[in-house]
């Protein structure tokens, strides 16, 4: 089932179920107002849910309007808990070499990890608004899951089974502001605005042969100012599987229902000296980071620029079909004066 939450002018909107189209959907009154309450009983709601979407899609529902990606905030409009993993690390390799540093064996082991800001998550249509473009304005695609109530030190090989919905993300990044940050060694603030996600998130049975437990083999699509800038396969080149990553977070601590789990900027190794960008013939970049890294690696410096006010990214993941499975993240950057 696909599960969204519309605005309604409270902080943690409307539950709906939409149809698998995209097209339809139905409030979810009577099971759970939210989504963040169908997850702290998702034993009891999660059936009732299911039924509602069957019906649905098959037709029966009463109260059925039209689906608007526009009036959706995030489906979890803010979370108790957002983790953002780095489990590609061919991304994290790229990083290391444009700056001339090696890569710790330990990185193939041991997953980099990252507490992100959960109190304000932008809606898949929400603007993103930035205070200058000098920070180095970025886009991230990833995709992300939302479990339930997990054990502290669960085992990798039994947190699976707490994945209960999966979902994209545009986790923003500011890049001018990472360094400085990073200097101080107490990680990301400032760098990390709020994140945004797509209009709604799914049941792993959404996804058919295409998920199998721990990751989802399907390319990533971004089109940045309308022409298409990555296709990586979110199978590939996937160093930590989400459950991997759910054991990590909950190595020393357990995790709430409703806690968002991120597998950081889906990234696959391509030849770095030429046959990367999309126009050359590669998968490209789910960042605008990774290729600004190859272009470092190759010439010394730079030349794509970061995003200004007035670009438009296009973030969204299709099936083998050619339809949309968590409708499309579509976002402006925009210049923010102040409250």
């Amino acid at each position: 089932m696909k599960l969204a939450t519309l605005k309604t002018g409270a902080r943690d909107g409307a539950l709906v179920v939409v149809s698998r189209d995209l097209t339809k959907a139905v409030k979810a009154e009577g099971i759970a107002p939210t989504l963040q309450a169908a997850l702290d009983d998702w034993t009891a709601a999660e059936p009732k849910l299911k039924a509602l979407s069957d019906s649905l899609n098959g037709g029966s529902a009463e109260g059925v309007f039209d689906f608007d990606p526009k009036d959706c905030e995030a489906p979890l409009p803010r979370a108790y808990q957002w983790a953002d993993g780095s489990a590609y690390v061919n991304h994290v390799e790229l990083v290391r070499r444009a700056r001339g540093a090696v890569l710790p064996d330990s990185f193939w082991t041991d997953p980099l990890m990252y507490q992100g800001g959960s109190d304000s998550f932008l809606g898949p249509n929400d603007d993103i608004p930035t205070g200058d473009e000098a920070w180095g304005i970025d886009f991230e695609g990833e995709v992300a899951v939302i479990t339930d109530d997990v054990p502290m030190g669960v085992a990798a090989a039994d947190a699976g089974k707490h994945i209960k919905l999966l979902m994209l993300v545009n986790d923003v990044s500011l890049r001018g502001l990472i360094p400085a940050e990073l200097g101080k060694g107490f990680g990301f603030f400032h760098a990390k605005p709020s994140s945004a996600f797509s209009p709604v998130a799914v049941t792993p049975d959404e996804l058919g042969d295409a998920w199998d437990g721990g990751k989802v083999s399907l390319p990533l699509l971004s089109h940045l100012n309308g022409e298409l800038f990555g296709k990586p396969n979110a199978g590939e080149d996937m160093t930590f599987t989400f459950p991997t990553l759910i054991a990590h977070a909950a190595k020393t601590r357990p995790l709430g229902a409703g806690c968002i789990v991120g597998s950081g900027t889906v990234s696959n190794k391509q030849n770095t000296d030429h046959g990367s960008a999309i126009a050359d013939g590669g998968v490209g970049y789910a960042c605008i980071a990774e290729v600004r890294m190859i272009e470092t690696i190759n010439s010394g410096q730079p030349k794509t620029p970061f995003m200004r006010f007035g670009d438009r990214i296009r973030i969204e993941m299709k099936d083998a079909s050619g339809a949309s499975i968590f409708g499309a993240i579509d976002q402006q950057v925009v210049k923010y004066d102040g409250p």
